[in-house]
């Protein structure tokens, strides 16, 4: 039989939104002992292994769809390339580039042997195909004890029953056991390796974890690997983006990071100022959290990444997301210097110089847009996490598929606050002012509406652009098609933007959400305008990755 690969969109033009960045090398090594260099080929196999549960993830279709382009004789690099970078069939604005796989028998007739859906399916493919959102939320209502615990878990998917037709849930140790025995093996071998005993603590306890889907304590040994470590390792189930329509289930990343010391220390100092920043959020006391722990802040320089890490190819997070091992140890926040560094020059500063006033182009900085990003992490601790008014029940579950998108818009938004508050009281004092802030955030608000306002990140940054024009915040000249800050108003609209959005979650009240989400996440017509210039200038959109591996798994 001959395979057939039906592409219905440019490809081409998706892959050229693209630029690749060059990372890992020698120069981030200098550190590591014999041992650590020996763990790396170990955890980059862990790292492979991640990468195939999150494409078993993303969609049912995914692997049988992977199978057949990476079987392909000839090979397609092209297409290859794209299913590396996203993850499945769709790029961007989730425009498929693949209609279907079809197959010819002996006789010339096609089959059709896998059909893309037209979009990404809500539920990724953690529930069954057929599944309906009110049907789910039935079932979980009718369950008691830990049987709905587990329906609502993190850490389980939800089957349908062949012959009952019952859902019922099923831990990720046992739906991705095929992976996650033999990456348990690795880690623990790498734990034997490494020269640092805290961080060999957590790969042995995660480890563990794969085998018995228990990750509370293995993410507390993670929060607690030494500031000391010259390596430092990502692995498991964390982001819940795939899971859209109810943003619970968490899809498996892996990143292997060498320590940067130098800036660690220099960005370290925000960590202890987390609830002073709580204390002063433009709200309420009841939407202010006490006793915050104060994440701990490392910088890093990416080897390499696997799984939930499709491009736009990710500069920082903060973990974890599951709120057990938060009020144990807090959260640790990792910012990507070379990752940082590789976006600003690649992308940013191409579209200031498109978009932005000329003359406030000239205050864009990188050391903004990487301080920016910092806050932005930082500020995900902020704000309330339970509604207001029902202390058990968590923001993310009353604004369901609205929380991804609201919840970055919040760390955005939050984040430029409190950048206002360290530079008034001179905590930020001897770097960027507050001018240069604002017009590298304005500037960054493009890079992240590029990405369309279907991802979470790319909607919220649409509703914050939307919410501070209107508040005369940014301003629009018609004859150059530039934008400006207007820096009179600009601070009073971030204040008035981070109280909304932090009251729309606390109180959870989701058909306001939608509101103001149908409100201002959209895309308006200068906007349109002014991305049309960027893609028609071929400005990328993001960068990604090259990583420089062996064959023997060595860097």
């Amino acid at each position: 039989m001959t395979t057939n690969v039906a592409v219905v969109s440019p490809l081409s033009k998706q892959l050229a939104r693209f630029k690749e960045i060059h990372v890992g090398g020698a120069q981030y090594l200098e550190r590591l002992t014999a041992g650590d260099r020996e763990a790396i080929p170990l955890l980059v196999q862990v790292g492979k292994l991640i990468d195939s549960i999150y494409i078993r993830q993303h969609w049912s279709g995914n692997e049988a769809l992977h199978s057949h382009v990476l079987g392909l004789d000839p090979r397609d690099p092209k297409l290859e390339l794209g299913l590396e970078l996203f993850k499945g069939p769709w790029g961007l604005d989730e425009e498929k580039f693949i209609k279907s796989i079809k197959e010819e028998d002996n006789d010339g007739h096609a089959h059709e042997k896998i059909h893309v859906p037209h979009e990404p399916p809500q539920h990724g493919n953690y529930y069954p195909d057929d599944i309906k959102k009110q049907e789910y939320l039935d079932w979980v209502a009718s369950l008691e004890g830990q049987d709905k615990i587990n329906a609502e878990s993190y850490y389980h998917v939800v089957k349908r029953d062949a012959k009952s037709g019952q859902l019922y849930a099923v831990p990720y140790s046992e739906e991705y056991k095929d992976f996650l025995v033999p990456a348990s093996k690795l880690m623990t071998q790498a734990a034997r390796l490494v020269s640092d005993q805290s961080l060999a603590k957590f790969l042995k306890s995660r480890a563990d974890a794969f085998i018995s889907n228990d990750y509370v304590q293995s993410d507390v040994d993670w929060l607690r690997i030494s500031k000391e470590s010259a390596l430092d390792v990502t692995a498991g189930p964390y982001e819940n983006y795939t899971d859209k329509m109810f943003s619970v289930r968490a899809a498996y990343e892996f990143y292997l990071h060498a320590r940067d010391f130098a800036s660690s220390a220099i960005l370290e100092k925000f960590s202890s100022r987390l609830q002073d920043m709580e204390d002063q959020l433009p709200v309420d006391e009841l939407y202010k959290a006490k006793g915050l722990h104060p994440p701990a802040i490392v910088t890093v320089n990416q080897l390499y990444s696997g799984g939930d890490v499709a491009v736009p190819m990710t500069a920082a997070y903060n973990l974890p997301n599951d709120e057990a091992p938060i009020k144990i140890a807090g959260s640790k926040l990792v910012i990507i210097k070379n990752v940082q560094e590789g976006k600003f020059q690649s992308v940013l500063l191409p579209i200031a110089h498109q978009v932005l006033d000329t003359e406030q182009v000239k205050k864009v900085e990188f050391e903004a847009f990487f301080q920016h990003v910092l806050m932005h992490e930082v500020a995900h601790s902020l704000g309330p996490h339970f509604l207001v008014h029902d202390k058990e029940k968590k923001v993310r579950t009353a604004l369901e598929e609205y929380h991804s998108a609201m919840e970055e818009a919040k760390a955005d938004i939050v984040g430029l606050y409190a950048v206002g508050l360290l530079l008034k009281d001179g905590t930020l004092s001897g770097g960027p002012d507050a001018a240069s802030f604002y017009m590298t955030y304005l500037a960054s608000a493009f890079r992240s509406i590029r990405f369309g306002i279907t991802e979470a990140h790319g909607l919220g940054q649409a509703m914050q652009f939307e919410y501070l024009k209107e508040q005369g915040g940014f301003a629009y000249d018609g004859e150059t098609k530039k934008f400006r800050v207007v820096m009179d108003k600009i601070e009073e609209a971030v204040k008035s933007l981070t109280t909304r959005i932090l009251v729309l979650q606390g109180d959870g009240d989701k058909q306001k959400v939608k509101e103001f989400v149908d409100r201002y996440g959209i895309i308006s017509p200068e906007v349109k305008d002014a991305l049309n210039t960027l893609e028609n200038m071929g400005v990328p959109v993001d960068v990604y990755p090259r990583y420089r591996i062996l064959k023997d798994g060595t860097l």
